[in-house]
């Protein structure tokens, strides 16, 4: 499942592999090899970070509703969309029109700095 959420994760946000990597074993980390996670066990900086992936598709949410003490209470779960991580790695990466700029050679910049300080 990692490498192929490692390939979601670079798609999706168009990341450096190596960063791709270094989240997906957050992710993993924060799993902690279950298929489905409390909400309530997750700090603040981890559910931030579930929501943007939830925006994104990666992750789902399920709410389950009980009675405690007569009071109506909710839980919420978190798990992997596993259908829409394979789609994500399979998906070819979307080009980036400005990418061009950056396979310039920086010696070309220089030549054209020098020519408008002259």
């Amino acid at each position: 499942m990692k490498q192929v959420l490692v390939k979601a994760l670079k798609n999706t946000f168009n990341m450096r592999m190596e960063d791709a990597i270094g989240l997906a074993d957050t992710v993993e980390k924060i799993f902690d090899g279950q298929r489905e996670i409390e909400d309530m066990s997750l700090d603040k900086y981890s559910r931030a970070l579930f929501y943007e992936l939830l925006k994104e598709g990666l992750l789902k949410v399920r709410r389950e509703e009980y009675k405690e003490k007569g009071k109506n209470m909710r839980k919420f779960y978190w798990s992997y969309n596993e259908e829409r991580i394979r789609e994500e790695a399979r998906r070819k990466p979307k080009k980036d029109p400005y990418k061009i700029y950056q396979e310039i050679p920086p010696e070309a910049w220089l030549v054209r700095l020098r020519s408008y300080n002259t």
